[in-house]
């Protein structure tokens, strides 16, 4: 019994070896890059790679999240970089920015508003005070033809020195005027300026339209980044692009929204709790209790919030003048006098008690006491008749 198993057994694994063998000989080794994205540290920080950039060239490069850098900046051989939104911006905050540049430092800035010719003003503080607009370029006077590529309307710089001129991938929608003529050199495409840099006191502005060509994807284009190390060779560099931090509230929503919606699911729960009345619950009442006299009372009652005293009063005058007529015939024919006699001789009621019923009705809201006596006044005459 045992020898058939132990031939099987060494059968099997001939034929495993030799599977094993075929595949090793077939199979084809290969390398597989996954792209997992862009890493946290790229995501947090756009300009990370000039940041390196910069560092491989030799410069001290650091950033800033906020103004209160300048504190303990020294302007003399250091850049600052202003490459994110500034509407927020004071004007304490501008006159302290430009003192700085005064200094000796070198303050770089993108324009983020457009010149308003009815305004007087851009709105962004700091380019008004330096008397540099921004406008949207002109539109070519030549369409390109759809079938023809557009080649891409490239920024040029030429430099002392060089016969070929650095080329920029700045956003050829803006374009930068110098109504004074204060920019020391200008940088431009096709159509328009897209970087002045001007002298202020002992330190100098650069002015751009865009800082998009120093981010992570755009860098490496063109001279991109030898035009960063151009405008900031020999000084200690500090970017600024993230001047306001998110509060509290864009935190939560951005990190935890779940959690958000479950707090306002509590807080709707916890109103609807508190506006739930807390007494018991009255039952209603019987049907055998709901009696005539309820009933009447109850219409009453609903008669006189609808249609006033005057309403009831009118009707109960009503009724009297009715039996009278009945009583006595031609009543209606008699002047007021003459049917308050009659109504005298038939009631025997004193004919103070008759005027007072009969009589015209009070303009103003009687007072509870007063309309349940004239009331009581006109039964009586009524069930006298």
């Amino acid at each position: 019994m045992k020898r058939p198993l132990l031939w099987t057994g060494l059968l099997l694994a001939c034929l495993l070896a030799a599977g094993g063998l075929y595949l090793w000989h077939k199979a084809i080794p290969y390398d597989e890059v996954v792209d997992r994205g862009p890493s946290p540290q790229v995501l947090a920080n756009p300009y990370l790679a000039a940041e390196h950039f910069l560092r491989q060239q030799g410069l001290a490069v650091e950033h800033a999240n906020s103004l209160e850098r300048l504190s303990d900046l020294p302007a003399k051989g250091h850049s600052l970089l202003l490459l994110g939104e500034r509407s927020n911006m004071t004007p304490r905050q501008v006159d302290q920015l430009l003192n700085w540049a005064k200094s000796g430092g070198h303050l770089l800035l993108v324009a983020e508003a457009l010149w308003d010719e009815e305004a007087g003003k851009s709105g962004d503080l700091l380019l008004d005070r330096l008397h540099i607009q921004q406008a949207l370029s002109d539109e070519p006077e030549e369409p390109v033809p759809a079938r023809k590529k557009k080649a891409p309307d490239l920024t040029k710089l030429y430099v002392d020195n060089e016969t070929a001129p650095a080329y920029f991938s700045f956003d050829t929608d803006f374009n930068l005027i110098d109504p004074r003529h204060l920019a020391q050199f200008s940088a431009n495409s096709a159509r328009s300026s897209h970087l002045m840099q001007l002298d202020l006191g002992q330190g100098r502005m650069t002015v751009i339209t865009d800082s998009d060509l120093w981010k992570n994807p755009g860098i490496g284009k063109h001279d991109n980044a030898w035009l960063l190390w151009y405008l900031n060779q020999g000084t200690d560099i500090t970017l600024l692009f993230n001047s306001d931090a998110d509060d509290l509230l864009t935190l939560l929503m951005r990190y935890f929204p779940q959690a958000l919606v479950a707090l306002a699911a509590l807080i709707a729960l916890a109103l609807w709790q508190a506006g739930m009345r807390q007494g018991p619950i009255q039952a209603p009442t019987q049907k055998a209790r709901r009696q005539l006299q309820e009933h009447l009372k109850a219409s009453a009652d609903f008669l006189l919030r609808r249609s006033g005293q005057g309403t009831l009063l009118n009707a109960l005058q009503r009724d009297i003048q009715r039996a009278a007529r009945h009583r006595h015939p031609g009543f209606e024919h008699l002047d007021s006098a003459e049917q308050w006699r009659v109504l005298e001789h038939l009631t025997r009621q004193p004919n103070h008690v008759i005027r007072q019923a009969l009589g015209p009705l009070p303009a103003k809201r009687l007072s509870s006491a007063d309309f349940s006596r004239q009331v009581a006044c006109l039964q009586t005459l009524r069930n006298a008749l």
